[in-house]
């Protein structure tokens, strides 16, 4: 029985030895050997790989892939107008030398991050103020790119790594200055919207008095042409007046009394005190309907 044990246990020891002296390199990755802290060798070629176990050997393993490294903070730079602008780059790399890697940054892509910023940003800096801000915007855009990936590719060697690409994502003016340029953005339209109401509202009087005067001379030519035709009127109801008033004065006197009358008296609250018997107001009242028109005596006044 203890000698099954022993055999099993052996086994299984065998299997943990055996297990600790393979291992997987995967295509994304490089395979760093370390021999007692040293680096032995570096395997690139994907597949099952053998080594001493440890602690005679370890393995590293290191993304290959191409990594992106963003800016990480926007740093204004000067041009050669001395405008200041705001530039967002990125780079991409990837790892060509594991094992210069490994001697420059470990095996932290943090730290060749934290390294290549400053780089890049030089580059950028140097690159940025020979060239005015209509050539950095638009004219000479591809170029600085090129520029500063050509620098960067010789630092890059010492790291163990290849610049792939480098792009610029965004240029724009410092907070300073794009607070100023908006605001006399807004100045310029407050400017040409006062303007147009400047001038709408002179346009608005000036529609005005124009209307008001149409009226006022349509209103007087109303006016005109009222008081012609009543004027003509008038003339023709006094001639009809005449003629018939002509035919027949008694009649004529008769009845503009009681035109009087009835205009005197328009409702029965009405009340005039005079003396009937000798008021020339009530003569026709007194002598009755004149001859020929009939009637009888007239009634008396009220008093």
């Amino acid at each position: 029985m203890n000698r099954i044990v022993s055999v099993v246990l052996g086994l299984l020891i065998l299997f943990v030895l055996l297990s600790s002296t393979l291992f997987v390199v995967d295509q994304r990755q490089a395979a760093v050997v370390y021999s007692l802290g040293e680096i032995k060798e570096v395997i690139t070629e994907p597949g099952l790989k053998f080594k001493l176990p440890p602690p005679l050997q370890n393995v590293v393993f290191v993304d290959r892939r191409v990594q992106t490294l963003d800016s990480p903070d926007s740093r204004p730079i000067f041009t050669a107008e001395k405008k200041s602008l705001v530039i967002d780059w990125l780079v991409k790399w990837r790892i060509v030398d594991a094992r210069q890697f490994i001697r420059n940054s470990g095996t932290s892509m943090r730290n060749l991050d934290t390294r290549l910023s400053p780089i890049v940003q030089a580059a950028l800096n140097e690159e940025v103020t020979r060239r005015t801000v209509r050539a950095v915007l638009a004219t000479e855009r591809e170029k600085v790119m090129q520029d500063v990936r050509r620098r960067l590719e010789e630092e890059a060697k010492q790291f163990g790594i290849e610049i792939v690409d480098v792009r610029v994502k965004r240029v724009d003016f410092s907070s300073n200055i794009t607070e100023a340029v908006y605001n006399r953005m807004k100045s310029e339209r407050v400017r040409v919207a006062n303007e147009l109401r400047s001038t709408g509202s002179a346009e608005g009087e000036k529609i005005k008095a124009d209307a008001d005067k149409q009226r006022e001379i349509i209103i007087a030519e109303a006016y005109r042409d009222a008081q012609k035709v009543m004027g003509e009127g008038d003339a023709k109801a006094s001639a009809l007046y005449a003629e018939a008033f002509s035919r027949d004065p008694a009649f004529a006197q008769f009845y503009r009394s009681l035109d009087a009358y009835r205009s005197t008296w328009r409702s029965k609250n009405d009340v005039i005190v005079v003396d009937p018997s000798s008021s020339e107001f009530f003569k026709a009242l007194r002598n009755g309907a004149p001859s020929g028109q009939g009637g009888g005596a007239a009634p008396s006044p009220r008093k």
